[in-house]
C-alpha cells in the first residue's frame, strides 16, 4: 500500500508539473518617456526643460505669474557741474544692477538744471548731467542701447520750502524702471507655503 501511495503521489506530482515558457513582452506602441519629470511624456511637452518641481499645464509649460518691480534714480549735481558727486555712485550701481535682472528694460535718464542763468546753457548742462550718468550706466555694465538720455534745462524746477532748496533738489537727473518677469510657480509639499 505504501508503495502504490508512493506511486499515486509521483504521477501525480508530475501530471501537475507545467512547462512555462519565456513571459511575454509588452510591446510600447508609444514613448512614453519623460525626460524633464514633469509628469508630462516627450510626445506632448512643448516645453522641454521645465524648472524641477514647476506646476505645468497640459502641454508640460511651467505656470507663472507676473513679478513687477520698479527702481529709481536720482543723481544730484552741484552749481553749473555736470560731475557726478561720489555719494551718487551706489545709487547708480544699484540702477545697473537691476537693469541686469531686467534685461528687457530699458531707461530714459531725465537732466535738469536749476532755473538760474541762461536758459539754453541749462539745456546744455542738463544734457551733459544725463551723459555722465549714462557713461557712469555702461562703466557698470549696462548695453548703451538701452539707455537714452533727455535734456530739460530748467523747465521743471522742483517746489521746496526754500528757494536755496529749489536750487539744490532742481540740478538733477532722473529715472524710473519697471521690471517685470514671469516666476515660476512651484509644486506645494508639506515643506513650502505657496505664495499666489
Amino acid at each position: 500500500m505504501k508503495r502504490m501511495l508512493t506511486g499515486l503521489l509521483t504521477l501525480t506530482l508530475l501530471g501537475c508539473s507545467v512547462t512555462v515558457d519565456e513571459p511575454p513582452t509588452a510591446e510600447q506602441s508609444r514613448d512614453l518617456r519623460d525626460f524633464d519629470r514633469d509628469g508630462v511624456i516627450n510626445a506632448r511637452d512643448k516645453c522641454e526643460g521645465t524648472p524641477y518641481r514647476a506646476v505645468v499645464d497640459n502641454d508640460g509649460c511651467p505656470t507663472t505669474v507676473e513679478q513687477e518691480e520698479e527702481n529709481d534714480v536720482r543723481v544730484l549735481f552741484a552749481n553749473d557741474s555736470d560731475v557726478i558727486p561720489d555719494t551718487f555712485k551706489t545709487e547708480i550701481k544699484r540702477m545697473a544692477d537691476f537693469l541686469e535682472q531686467y534685461p528687457e528694460t530699458f531707461i530714459e535718464l531725465k537732466g535738469y538744471a536749476s532755473p538760474v542763468g541762461n536758459a539754453q546753457h541749462n539745456v546744455d548742462l542738463s544734457q551733459r548731467r544725463a551723459k555722465n550718468v549714462r557713461q557712469e550706466l555702461i562703466n557698470f555694465g549696462v548695453d548703451p542701447n538701452r539707455i537714452k538720455t533727455v535734456g530739460f534745462g530748467d523747465s521743471d524746477p522742483v517746489v521746496a520750502v526754500s528757494e536755496e532748496a529749489t536750487m539744490t533738489l532742481s540740478r538733477r537727473v532722473i529715472a524710473r524702471v519697471m521690471g517685470s518677469q514671469g516666476k515660476v510657480v512651484e509644486e506645494w509639499t508639506i515643506f513650502t507655503i505657496r505664495d499666489n
